[in-house]
């Protein structure tokens, strides 16, 4: 079946597609189709249905073929396989709605800033506001895109975001729900054919978590890691990536008013260079302070004219004033906020920089057995990514009474399709080629567990990120932590030097070796249960705590 000729026949066939219309349309139309309303200062806000208020990871799929099953980590609780001739269903399913709708929208766009790799990305949408995100997030096509490595095919995207599957016709094929119905959502991806479908998903995030898996799995082919991190550029043009799971401070410690913004969530190293995959930013809103993100806070809540505005707010509390409550949760606690990167003041522009002189693996340690900033050997860089280790918080859902110790390979599992050694291999080939430092840094807890410690100081955490960014700890002397693997700084600028040393901030310093083995345990647990097959060199084995 030849599913690009049977689109670009529905799209010739039908009467009234909108084709890479301008913000300005996209926003009137969004308002007059009654998809969105305009907030007091000119932002489109936009509510979806409960079950779309985030992505839905049990009905994500991948089409698994000759092919897939060869590179896709199977193993993965992230991975699950959608059958070739299901997905055919679900395509003619779609492009049988579609056909049906009295008006279409095609965006054109381009996810990658470096068109030596950019993936040329065609959306064909049901709703004027999923075009205007993806006009937000993805690049507008490039001169020079035609020497793209993937110049050859682009990828096709179907997005029917409030059209439901028929599920009746898929028992046995799609998820159980609890109550025994079939799901009648679907986000589903055929990596070797290019093509995705969003079927039955609002939330916005889905169409850019899409996306943003199908670069994962594509780029290491052509030796380019895909990284899921914030990045951004000194004035003597040195780049650094920040990389981190959610409540790690990615977002936060990346915006600095004397570095440039790359983007805040997604880069591919190339032997070029970095470059951002995105047009745009896609943050949080719930809890946002002024204070604390000041340039999120004004992309959001800047006044301006709606045609120019730039932000989708989703899922965000709003009064009949037309302004906002963001600690309201009661729909969600994942509201967001889409706007370009221009809304921005300080970023980089094109959004590439050179190769990364810094890397930083953000960690924020409930345990508080890490130190504050610890430098990593190829060999342990290789390790801390695969694992990809945070803390969820004790207090944050019913019955946790403490901290609870989180594993992502590569800082975001569900978006990583590829077998694990693609990208550990990867960063260890790129740190070689080209001198880059790694550095563990610890914005958890110190002096004692959540609860019983504190958080670590921000402007502590700044110094020490300066300190890795500037080159300051390159050179210093370190002791090499017999339990973790780490090398520990004698010395950084502006952080006293016994606060370098976890153990040195406990009373107990009894209750700080007994948690730490516990944490360099359970790393070795969870490393044996996700790894201890995959063929990991052992070298990289030898540096997992608890080895």
């Amino acid at each position: 079946m030849d599913f690009r000729k049977q689109v670009d026949e529905l799209l010739g066939k039908h009467g009234n597609v909108l084709d890479n219309i301008g913000r300005a349309d996209l926003v009137d139309h969004a308002i007059k189709n009654k998809e969105s309303v305009l907030s007091a200062d000119g932002a489109l806000v936009t509510w979806t249905p409960p079950q779309s208020t985030g992505r839905s990871p049990k009905d994500t799929l991948f089409v698994r073929d000759e092919q897939t099953a060869k590179d896709v980590d199977w193993d993965s609780p992230n991975c699950i396989p959608l059958d070739g001739e299901t997905f055919e269903m679900l395509w003619q399913e779609a492009v049988e709605v579609l056909s049906k709708k009295d008006k279409l929208y095609v965006s054109d766009r381009v996810i990658g800033a470096d068109p030596k790799y950019a993936l040329p990305t065609r959306m064909v949408s049901t709703h004027a506001t999923h075009t205007l995100f993806a006009q937000n997030m993805f690049q507008p096509i490039p001169d020079g895109i035609e020497k793209s490595v993937f110049a050859d095919q682009g990828f096709l995207m179907l997005n029917l975001p409030y059209d439901m599957v028929n599920s009746k016709n898929y028992e046995g094929r799609l998820r159980k729900l609890p109550n025994g119905e079939t799901s009648d959502m679907v986000i589903a991806t055929d990596f070797t054919r290019r093509l995705g479908l969003v079927f039955g998903s609002a939330y916005c995030g889905s169409v850019k978590k899409l996306m943003f898996t199908v670069m994962n799995h594509m780029l290491p082919v052509h030796g380019i890691l895909p990284i899921h991190c914030s990045a951004n550029e000194g004035k003597e043009g040195d780049c650094a990536l920040l990389l981190g799971l959610s409540g790690t401070g990615k977002t936060t410690l990346s915006a600095d008013k004397n570095r440039a913004l790359l983007g805040d969530d997604e880069h591919g190293w190339s032997d070029d260079g970095t470059a951002n995959f995105e047009n745009g930013c896609y943050a949080k809103l719930i809890n946002l302070r002024e204070d604390k993100e000041p340039e999120i806070w004004d992309a959001t809540f800047r006044k301006a004219d709606p045609h120019e505005h730039g932000a989708i707010v989703e899922n965000c509390m709003m009064w009949p004033t037309g302004k906002f409550d963001v600690d309201d949760e009661r729909l969600t606690p994942n509201s967001r906020v889409s706007y370009p990167l221009t809304s921005l003041k300080n970023i980089k522009t094109p959004p590439t920089s050179g190769h990364p002189k810094t890397i930083l693996f953000l960690a924020a340690d409930a345990n508080a057995v890490l130190p504050p900033v610890a430098k990593l050997s190829p060999e342990q860089a290789m390790l801390w990514f695969l694992m990809g280790y945070t803390s969820k918080l004790a207090g944050t859902e019913t019955g946790v009474t403490e901290p609870v110790t989180t594993f992502s390979r590569f800082f975001g599992a569900p978006f990583m399709p590829r077998n694990p050694d693609a990208y550990a291999k990867l960063l260890g080939e790129k740190m070689a080629a080209h001198g880059t430092q790694v550095y563990l840094v610890n914005t958890g807890w110190s002096g004692g567990p959540y609860g019983v410690g504190k958080r670590m100081d921000i402007m502590l955490t700044r110094a020490i990120v300066e300190g890795a960014v500037s080159g300051s700890l390159e050179n210093v002397e370190y002791d090499k932590d017999p339990l973790f693997h780490i090398q520990v700084p004698k010395e950084c600028p502006g952080v006293e030097s016994k606060l370098l040393v976890a153990r040195n901030t406990w009373q107990d310093k009894s209750a700080y070796d007994e948690r730490a083995k516990k944490l360099a345990k359970e790393f070795s647990q969870a490393f044996d249960k996700n790894y201890g097959d995959k063929g990991i060199d052992p070298a990289v084995v030898s540096q997992c705590p608890g080895k």
